[in-house]
């Protein structure tokens, strides 16, 4: 009998990445606990978009009907709550995690899908209009805007990029640097492609009926708009990553090896902090990925165990849920 705070895989972030790869684990019966503190990257969008079946689902019923179907899987418990350290144990057993409440548990594996917030440019009005009419990604809102103004925020490589990101949307498109100068050449190019630049530093939004209506600048000019895309840097939501010691990319993301795997034995890693396409579709499947990995990897283990002790293998079929009862 395993005690209550042994689990096979803890799961740290309940975004696509975690909650994908905790419904394949429980359907692989290993005992999961999913650790959600509540921060999810999409906390302004009312729709979440390029996610097959579920185009155009609110991020709050996506995950509502997540937490139902892994309620059908006994051996996978979903909890509120904030992981603060990880410990590896002696012998590579496995890791003690612990939260911010101080209580500990005992896990073998460990994924972390703890996700990135984003930083919102320092704008006046700019956080109402989050998730209705200013956006980070063209992937997720770029369709609901086609053919209509819109303007792109962002310094430097990052403006220029997003805008031409945008030309497969609209052909109306502004970049605004706030108070930052382009280069000649990317400017050049721009212009050539019909994109306009606007380099004076950015006053405020001004809304109507809770959307953008125009960017105000410092020199009194404004312009009209329907919608904002910027691109600017997000931030990892938790430190563990590092703490642990995972190696980092020239991306800056997690470095991660086959099946999600990091390089810290037993430590995977899914979603965003791996800073590959930052789409909620793209997570899920590194999540499934990172859960085929760590499955695999505990069934070999398991496998060699029984191999070294035939009584343990005994036992533990014993106490496998369903057993004893007849085929």
């Amino acid at each position: 009998m395993r005690r209550s705070e042994d689990w096979d895989v803890v799961i740290v972030g309940a975004g696509p990445a975690g909650l994908s790869a905790a419904l394949v684990l429980g359907r692989a019966r290993r005992r999961v606990l999913i650790c959600d503190k509540g921060t999810p990257r999409n906390w302004a969008s009312r729709q979440m978009h390029g996610f097959i079946t579920r185009d155009g689902i609110d991020p709050r019923e996506f995950r509502a009907l997540a937490h139902e179907e892994l309620a059908r899987y006994d051996q996978v418990e979903r909890r509120s709550a904030t992981v603060v350290g990880v410990r590896p144990l002696a012998g590579g057993l496995g890791f003690k995690v612990k939260f911010a409440r101080g209580s500990e548990v005992r896990s073998r594996k460990l994924l972390l899908a703890t996700g990135v917030l984003d930083r919102l440019p320092q704008v006046p009005g700019i956080e109402k209009l989050f998730g209705t009419s200013v956006f980070q990604c063209p992937y997720c809102h770029g369709w609901e805007f086609r053919d209509r103004a819109v303007a792109v925020y962002g310094h430097g490589k990052r403006g220029f990029e997003m805008a031409r990101a945008m030309t497969a949307w609209t052909a109306d498109i502004v970049l605004c640097t706030d108070g930052e100068r382009l280069t000649a050449g990317a400017q050049r190019q721009l212009q050539r492609n019909g994109i306009q630049v606007r380099t004076a530093a950015i006053s405020k939004l001004e809304a109507r009926s809770g959307r953008l209506k125009r960017i105000v600048f410092h020199d009194g000019d404004a312009l009209a708009r329907e919608a904002l895309f910027f691109d600017t840097p997000s931030s990892e939501q938790s430190a563990l990553s590092r703490v642990i010691g995972c190696d980092y990319g020239d991306d800056g993301g997690v470095k991660c090896g086959q099946y999600s795997s990091t390089s810290v034995p037993g430590v995977y890693a899914a979603g965003n902090i791996t800073r590959d396409v930052q789409l909620a579709i793209v997570a899920a499947a590194e999540g499934t990925r990172a859960a085929f990995g760590i499955n695999r990897a505990l069934t070999r283990e398991d496998f060699a165990t029984r191999l070294r002790s035939p009584a343990a293998s005994t036992r533990e079929s014993a106490s496998r849920p369903g057993a004893g009862r007849k085929r």
